[in-house]
């Protein structure tokens, strides 16, 4: 018989006391809207999408630098190109094998993503009014739906970029409900200089106009991997840095939806410990009984020692509610 700690029982959204200061999003939100987000590898899913897959010499280019970032590779070629045409060496290997893989990562994310066309008005405001609740969002989810939501009523957001679309870290402490994506977003590229900016469309040509075929221009894009390879393509980027150290130092109970805190997510995971929230409300899908006790157990394991936790009904929640899920 479990515990009193780890039983099965899930109390309402509503029914919290404590009012969460940020909200940290993962997979589950943009799976509460549509379940095609329901993949296990972005680098996987550009293997086997049927359009334009990664192919062989481009998944030997992966293998050779250890890693499953397309962030990593795509600006190692653009360096690669740079360089060759320095020294008056042809660029076309590298700048071939650059457009064949971006190419396959905008196959695979179009194969999985929601069309702007298909969301509803209503889901989109029922997002936005939600989200403008908290101090702070931190979305770890690089697809747009954070993006959509807030663009939907823009007043009142901040997203720490200046009337040029540029990253202006100066905007940190501008008032309003603070947006930050803590691994990057299609909506958000790596300039040639490494510093960031955000796409000026918005809507149906966000997704639509993904296909960025200018050396230099890359998506910031921090997909599945290995902790450590996050861990770097963040430290690379100054915006992506600064939203990691604002997880790390927030101020107030914090709440946790949609999230599973997984092992590649080790950084995530220190940036909450660090902060130590005085609670920290966590969302669980009320699968089964044993579910439930299990992934109480298991946030008890990784927070239980640093903060106060409580759990609820993720289907409770307004970005969790079944009236948001579209059918594909």
């Amino acid at each position: 018989m479990a515990t009193p700690e780890f039983d099965a029982h899930l109390p309402a959204w509503a029914d919290l006391a404590s009012a969460c200061t940020g909200i940290l999003l993962g997979n589950g939100a943009s799976r509460a809207l549509w379940r095609a987000f329901n993949y296990h590898s972005l680098f996987e899913l550009a293997c086997t999408v049927r359009n334009k897959p990664l192919g062989k010499t481009d998944k030997a280019l992966f293998e050779a630098m250890g890693c499953e970032s397309f962030n990593q590779v795509l600006v190692a070629l653009n360096a690669t190109a740079r360089v060759n045409a320095a020294l008056a060496i042809s660029s076309t290997a590298p700048l071939n094998r650059y457009y064949s893989i971006k190419e396959a990562l905008i196959h695979a994310v179009r194969s999985v993503h929601i069309p702007f066309g298909r969301l509803r008005p209503e889901a989109l405001a029922a997002m936005n009014n939600e989200l403008r609740r908290y101090r702070t969002v931190y979305n770890s989810n690089y697809d747009l739906l954070t993006h959509w939501a807030t663009w939907h009523a823009p007043e009142g957001f901040e997203d720490l970029m200046d009337a040029d679309q540029s990253f202006d870290p100066r905007r940190f402490h501008n008032e309003g409900t603070r947006v930050l994506h803590l691994h990057g977003g299609l909506h958000l590229i790596r300039n040639r200089d490494g510093s960031t900016r955000r796409r000026s469309a918005g809507g149906a040509e966000l997704l639509d106009g993904f296909a960025i075929n200018t050396p230099g221009d890359l998506p910031l894009l921090v997909n599945e991997g290995r902790c450590e390879e996050k861990r770097r393509s963040i430290g690379e980027s100054a915006y992506l840095s600064l939203a990691l150290q604002a997880l790390a130092t927030h101020q107030g109970p914090l709440c946790l939806f949609g999230h599973q805190l997984n092992t590649q997510d080790g950084h995530l995971l220190e940036a909450i410990r660090a902060a130590g929230p005085e609670q920290v409300a966590v969302s669980i899908f009320p699968l089964s009984a044993p579910w439930v006790q299990s992934q109480k157990a298991r946030f008890h394991q990784l927070l239980g020692d640093v903060t106060r936790l409580a759990f609820f009904d993720a289907t409770s929640h307004p970005l969790g509610a079944p009236a948001l899920l579209h059918s594909a």
